[in-house]
């Protein structure tokens, strides 16, 4: 039993390195290569963490293999765009000028509630406002509206908005984001300056948030 759990550990802490060498987006948008690498890491990884008299070598050798053909392939598909083209696609217009391409749709085999769906999670509820929809090569879809539907900025309006810089957290559930403090500027001075100012501990902070203004947001953990 000992002996199983040890070589899951080991072989979990392999592919999380695994996966970190191959680049964040392995994490998140995962295009056909990606995907394939990572269906098959998880199924060698399982061999050895079911069978201990399997050799650790069996699954951590075709893992580090994987991780340099796919580390390769990348690299391949900045160099050559065709490569990228054949292994991952290209990008398939579903909506045209406001006009929807059925037969794209067909070939991509995605049905209208689909699209309708994609479209309320970008939050519109009417066909009528789209200008173009696009499925990109990782399955999601990029809208652009038509003009008239889309939302009013400062500059339109020719008013001059000031950019306080990317909010961060700085404090989670009562520890200080140090990195994110740097980041905005911020001082562990200007934090413990807020935190009296606001008469409240850090211990009772579920998020804070702050930005490069000094503009931030405290959210107390419930209960207190």
């Amino acid at each position: 039993m000992i002996i199983s759990a040890v070589r899951t550990i080991l072989l979990y802490l392999i592919i999380i390195v695994t996966v970190r060498l191959m680049g964040k987006r392995q994490i998140s948008e995962l295009q056909t290569s990606e995907l394939v690498v990572t269906l098959l890491m998880s199924d060698i990884a399982s061999i050895p963490m079911q069978n201990s008299e399997q050799s650790m070598l069996s699954g951590i050798i075709p893992i580090i293999i994987l991780m340099f053909c796919e580390i390769f392939i990348s690299l391949l598909m900045l160099k050559k765009t065709s490569i990228r083209k054949l292994i991952c696609g290209n990008p398939v217009i579903v909506i045209n000028n406001g006009t929807i391409d059925q037969k794209a749709m067909k070939e991509l085999r995605i049905s209208t509630e689909d699209l309708f769906e994609e479209l309320r999670q970008k939050d519109i509820f009417r066909i009528e406002e789209v200008a173009y929809a696009i499925v990109e090569t990782n399955g999601k879809m990029s809208i652009l509206k038509k003009n008239g539907y889309d939302t009013v900025t400062a500059n339109q309006l020719g008013v001059q908005s000031k950019d306080n810089g990317l909010q961060t957290v700085v404090i989670s559930d009562g520890e200080i984001a140090y990195s994110s403090l740097e980041f905005c500027g911020l001082s562990k001075k200007w934090l413990d300056g807020i935190l009296k100012m606001e008469k409240t501990r850090l211990k009772d902070i579920f998020i804070m948030t702050a930005n490069k203004g000094r503009q931030y947001k405290i959210i107390r953990k419930e209960g207190v």
